[in-house]
């Protein structure tokens, strides 16, 4: 299973970099929250791949806060910015949201490992084995659950609620595909908890790999302008 973590990850810095560029030319501040969304969810996949290989704390702890703390809320951030109108609300709200990351950061490079590290299964996904290695506390398991919710809410909910949108003026119908794609591929990482409990740890990768294709995808179809749109308008 070590392959998908790796196809992941190209897929998602590949996906960061199409954000990124489109930012550049937009330069829409949602695209570039959605870009720190992207880059934080390739460094958890990243850190999949390095550790399946080899064991290393600092990694183990990067994997944890940028893929179960801090991609969603940021990708929810980045609609966030998209869909709220309101002067200045956006903005406070990501304030708020940075001061909580450091704060994340700081619980989760500070907490000390358990001596169960010393007997890490390279052959087990990761999934199934940081519960017994990386100490929580009651706050960093507080924020992990609150910031998933957040993220998810916002990205899921903001994607569903744009499609809508589209769907009911019967306008731009690949914005709604797109919007649709984006947020079932947003799903199925917050899946990945349900496998995991259910004992399927091997879900988590499928489920990373395919929501992160599918997102991609999503994002493809809702910023290609149709051809009749984009068609040159020549004078009768």
């Amino acid at each position: 299973m070590h392959y998908l973590p790796f196809l992941s990850t190209l897929v998602t810095f590949a996906f960061a970099a199409s954000v990124f560029r489109r930012y550049l030319l937009k330069h829409g501040p949602y695209l570039l929250l959605w870009s720190i969304g992207l880059v934080l969810f390739g460094i958890g996949t990243l850190s999949e791949v390095i550790l399946a290989f080899t064991f290393s704390g600092l990694v183990l702890k990067l994997w944890y806060l940028c893929g179960a703390m801090l991609t969603a809320a940021w990708l929810g951030q980045g609609t966030i910015h998209l869909l709220v109108r309101k002067r200045g609300v956006a903005i406070s709200m990501t304030g708020v949201l940075a001061a909580v990351s450091l704060l994340a950061i700081v619980l989760v490079l500070s907490a000390p490992l358990t001596p169960a590290a010393s007997s890490y299964n390279l052959g087990m996904a990761i999934s199934s084995q940081y519960q017994d290695i990386l100490t929580r506390g009651g706050l960093t398991i507080a924020l992990t659950i609150i910031l998933n919710i957040y993220g998810t809410l916002a990205l899921v909910g903001g994607a569903i609620y744009s499609a809508v949108i589209f769907w009911r003026k019967r306008v731009l119908m690949n914005r709604m595909i797109g919007n649709i794609l984006i947020a079932i591929g947003a799903l199925a990482p917050a899946m990945a908890g349900s496998f995991v409990k259910m004992g399927l740890v091997d879900g988590l990768y499928f489920s990373e790999l395919i929501g992160v294709v599918l997102m991609y995808i999503g994002f493809i179809q809702a910023t290609t302008v149709p051809a009749r749109e984009s068609a040159p308008i020549t004078a009768n």
